[in-house]
């Protein structure tokens, strides 16, 4: 009974710990599972991180692509117009150039002709008071060798070598054809077009003949020229006319003058070749009297050609031919009128009232 008793108090406890163990092991399941769960569970921030790191699909890889491939594109494109509008901008160009120069001029259509005429600028008069006419200034500035007319104060020039900017040549001056003119670099009808038609009176008079606008040149090339500006005629030499259009810049630029479109093209496209030509600023002013190149003085000798007027003396007319075949021209307007202008010494209808420098030459 005692043996009983005792086997079945220790079975007794036997299960009671059995079933403290398996107590213990469903608790600590219990505890890890709602630990589990805890870890599950997630906010919406996190939602958020997951699907944006999650991997992409397709379509989304793809759009991602093409973003890729576009945002490169437009951003040099944004970068290629900025560039252009930086160098189409004034200051654009290096400083200090013709081209830079060029960028400050204003560009507008030409004006008309209206109420033009040449005279207006007072050309050949002597506008910097040093007692010569500006034709001659020109002479003894841009010749070489020069021989000046006995008597005339310094200032005719009756021989010299002109080195011919236009032309790439060098030739010698002969007054009886006349065959060097002074070219108004920037034509005076053109200047007219481009702003002068406003000038005051003294203002044109400066233009006509302001040193910087002036160059003795080949009498047919200036001819040929015309009121052309860039766009309608450049010097035949090559090697002169980036000089020749920084100079016509800087007139433009003195006076307050306009290019027009194709001006302004043709200038630039000069330019270009030029590796940054500078703004024209070279020392243009014109010799004292009796100063020049190698300067010597001679008496002119008289003309050849014999003179053609006869009989009792000259016709009282704006402009004709009298009975006895002699021509007389009342003053130059006549003589241009007739076709006749420049008249020259021994030429039909010359007379000493139309050269009023003496040089043998009358309305050039």
């Amino acid at each position: 009974m005692r043996f009983s008793s005792f086997l079945n108090h220790a079975t007794n406890r036997l299960w009671a710990g059995v079933v403290f163990a398996l107590i213990t092991v469903l608790s600590l399941a219990l505890l890890s599972a709602c630990a589990d769960g805890g870890d599950v569970e997630v906010s919406a921030d996190d939602a958020s991180w997951t699907l944006e790191s999650s991997p992409p699909t397709a379509a989304t890889a793809e759009s991602e692509a093409e973003t890729e491939a576009t945002t490169p594109n437009e951003s040099s494109e944004e970068e290629d117009m900025s560039e252009e509008t930086e160098q189409g901008r004034a200051g654009g160009s290096t400083p200090g150039t013709a081209l830079a120069m060029l960028d400050e001029l204003a560009v507008k259509g030409r004006a008309p002709k209206t109420g033009y005429d040449a005279d207006l600028f007072s050309w050949r008069s002597d506008a910097d008071h040093n007692g010569c006419d500006t034709r001659n200034d020109v002479l003894r500035r841009d010749l070489r060798g020069i021989t000046l007319k006995a008597g005339s104060k310094g200032c005719v020039v009756i021989a010299g070598d002109l080195s011919d900017q236009y032309k790439g040549e060098t030739y010698a001056f002969d007054r009886s054809p006349n065959n060097i003119d002074i070219d108004h670099i920037v034509a005076r009808s053109n200047a007219w077009q481009t702003g002068a038609a406003t000038f005051d009176e003294d203002t044109l008079k400066d233009l006509g003949n302001d040193p910087l606008n002036l160059l003795a040149v080949s009498s047919s090339l200036n001819r040929q020229k015309g009121d052309g500006d860039a766009a309608t005629w450049l010097p035949p030499a090559k090697s002169y006319r980036c000089e020749y259009v920084s100079r016509q810049i800087a007139i433009k630029h003195k006076y307050d003058l306009w290019v027009v479109k194709a001006e302004k093209t043709a200038m630039k496209r000069v330019l270009g070749a030029c590796n940054d030509q500078p703004a024209f600023t070279k020392n243009v002013a014109w010799p004292d009297p009796g100063e020049g190149d190698n300067v010597t003085t001679a008496k002119e000798q008289p003309s050849s050609k014999k003179k053609t007027n006869s009989g009792s003396g000259p016709k009282s007319s704006e402009s004709g031919t009298g009975s006895s075949g002699s021509v007389f021209y009342k003053n130059c307007t006549a003589a241009r009128d007739a076709g006749a202008a420049p008249v020259r010494r021994g030429d039909p209808g010359y007379a000493s009232h139309l050269d009023r420098d003496g040089d043998g030459v009358g309305c050039e």
